[in-house]
């Protein structure tokens, strides 16, 4: 894997979370309070934020496609996992799992090219 393809799943990776968890915070302080209590002021704020973090997502995945050469079905796949509350959680951790292989692969061949 060359640096750009590596860059490129980390800053996947570190968006992932914080997306994965603007979507249930929405959800949660912005949409169940407005309806339950009167303080609706918490809706727009975090529906701004988790708009902006989705669209950098969207963006980055698309960027790791390109770069990682990924299947259709694995774009399809990290898509769906932005759309369900904490679903990004779970595809930080196939991230971190690919990464893993990645680092583990890239010292073999370097060890067997020595």
């Amino acid at each position: 894997m060359d640096i750009k393809t590596a860059s490129a799943l980390h800053r996947l990776r570190l968006i992932s979370v914080p997306e994965a968890l603007s979507f249930p915070a929405l959800l949660i302080f912005g949409s169940l309070l407005s309806r339950i209590s009167d303080v609706d002021y918490l809706m727009m704020p975090l529906g701004i934020l988790h708009g902006i973090l989705f669209v950098i997502y969207a963006i980055f995945l698309l960027d790791v496609w390109n770069k990682a050469k990924w299947p259709f079905k694995k774009v399809v796949l990290f898509f769906v996992l932005a759309l369900l509350p904490f679903g990004g959680l779970y595809g930080d951790k196939l991230l971190k799992r690919d990464e893993a292989d990645s680092v583990v692969a890239a010292r073999a061949r370097e060890v067997a090219g020595a």
